[in-house]
């Protein structure tokens, strides 16, 4: 009987690995049985919010349940971030995830969480730049110009963000810190409470999501000096890049969406072929390039690279920049 346990408890190991991988099986082949929840970090309105709903809009009529956006707001999007690496991972919590989650890694000096070690990318969404624009009020409507009055008033000019360790506040801190200039930085909660003190000149700058901008200055209430990625953008060609005027300047904007760690593979394959597919549809491709975007559908692994590269760039521009959040 003695000699005999080892072997027992052997074949009962065994067993319950052959049942946990059938269940996980069994699991994705279910997936989705509910409603999926897809946590933005970011209030309704802003560029992350726009391009979340698009994308669960459309996995909602594909995948046959509700993917369904809660808006949990606060610390540059930590705190979405925080629930979802605290959620099971089932693969009905997900996080809709941009820059201001590698931006986090180096910016904030105590977060609970390695965002890195704690999620799992699941897929790629869309690409775009971020706008620098000005109210029409700010006599400034050249990059040049704005530098100039900068100079001419020091202290006088101030920087909007949708928070402390956005993309929005980080390419103002780039530039600032690339041109010598100052800007007082006033962090907004959303972009929703952004934009009216924007428009009527109660802030003077914005490095905003091209998503959230372009209506405005299409309108005519905002002017657009510049896109803050490499190259002029497409939807876009007449509008200057900021490195034409600093030479070297180069910040752009990403979104995907990563689950906890510990999902099931399966689970992420299906979820990264759903998204996948999203991005091969023409009618979706069409709204992405309204709202100034491109998609960019990636594996798993190649969204991690993508997620890992992004981080160590904005080490490097945070510290260039000085920039610290406890």
């Amino acid at each position: 009987m003695v000699l005999a346990m080892p072997k027992f408890v052997r074949v009962l190991a065994a067993l319950a690995g052959t049942l946990a991988v059938f269940a996980q099986s069994a699991g994705a082949a279910e997936y989705p049985s509910r409603p999926v929840q897809m946590l933005v970090g970011f209030a309704a309105g802003g560029g992350s919010d726009i391009v979340a709903r698009m994308l669960c809009e459309w996995l909602s009529r594909h995948l046959g349940q509700r993917f369904v956006i809660e808006n949990r707001t606060g610390v540059g999007g930590n705190l979405a971030a925080q629930a979802v690496i605290n959620s099971r991972p089932d693969g009905y919590t997900l996080l809709f995830v941009g820059p201001n989650n590698a931006i986090a890694v180096s910016l904030y000096k105590k977060l609970p969480f390695d965002f890195l070690r704690d999620t799992a990318p699941v897929a790629g969404v869309m690409r775009l730049t971020n706008l620098m624009v000005v109210p029409p009020s700010l006599p400034a409507r050249t990059v040049q110009e704005l530098i100039d009055y900068a100079r001419a008033h020091p202290g006088k000019l101030s920087m909007a963000s949708t928070g402390h360790g956005t993309s929005v506040h980080l390419s103002g801190e780039l530039f600032k810190a690339m041109t010598r200039i100052e800007m007082v930085h006033v962090p907004y909660r959303n972009a929703s409470a952004l934009y009216p003190d924007l428009v009527t000149g109660k802030i003077d700058v914005l490095f905003g999501n091209l998503t959230g901008s372009i209506e405005l200055v299409h309108a005519g209430r905002l002017l657009a000096l510049a896109v803050t990625a490499a190259k002029r953008w497409g939807g876009m060609p007449d509008t200057p890049t900021i490195a034409e005027t600093v030479p070297g300047y180069e910040a752009d904007v990403w979104y995907g969406v990563v689950a906890p760690k510990g999902m099931p593979p399966d689970i992420v394959g299906i979820l990264n072929k759903a998204v996948n597919a999203a991005l091969a549809d023409p009618k979706l491709i069409a709204r992405f390039a309204e709202a100034g975007g491109l998609p960019i559908p990636m594996s798993p692994s190649e969204f991690g690279e993508l997620i890992a590269a992004e981080t160590d760039k904005w080490r490097k521009v945070v510290e260039f920049a000085g920039a610290s959040v406890e």
